[in-house]
């Protein structure tokens, strides 16, 4: 499950609390507050897994004109990925390259979701 986002400025993960109070994470492009994007992909897998049952479902938050740094960067914030689109290709290589079988899933999603 793929959110394409087109941020200028550094994706960054801020944690606070921990071992007194509890742990929080922000994530943070810019100095903007953009946790609600990694709640909107954690529902539309949830839709996903709602209506196509069986499919083996990552998400990733892909921000493309990002002020990614040359070297890392990346993270993941409750399951999802925060990602530049080059590193987002090499990711979903590893994810498929267990055999799954592209066409049985975009069937199986064409079958419940209409195009737009």
């Amino acid at each position: 499950m793929i959110d394409a986002k087109r941020y200028k400025g550094r994706p960054e993960l801020k944690v606070e609390g921990g071992l007194l109070r509890p742990r929080t994470e922000t994530l943070v492009v810019g100095r903007r507050d953009c946790t609600k994007l990694v709640d909107g992909v954690l529902k539309q897998i949830q839709v996903l897994r709602t209506h196509v049952p069986g499919l083996p479902i990552t998400g990733a938050l892909c921000f493309v004109e990002a002020d990614w740094p040359l070297i890392g960067g990346f993270f993941s914030t409750r399951g999802i990925h925060v990602i530049s689109p080059k590193r987002f290709t090499k990711l979903l290589a590893q994810e498929t390259a267990g055999g799954v079988d592209v066409a049985r899933v975009r069937d199986a999603v064409a079958k419940v979701f209409k195009p737009a």
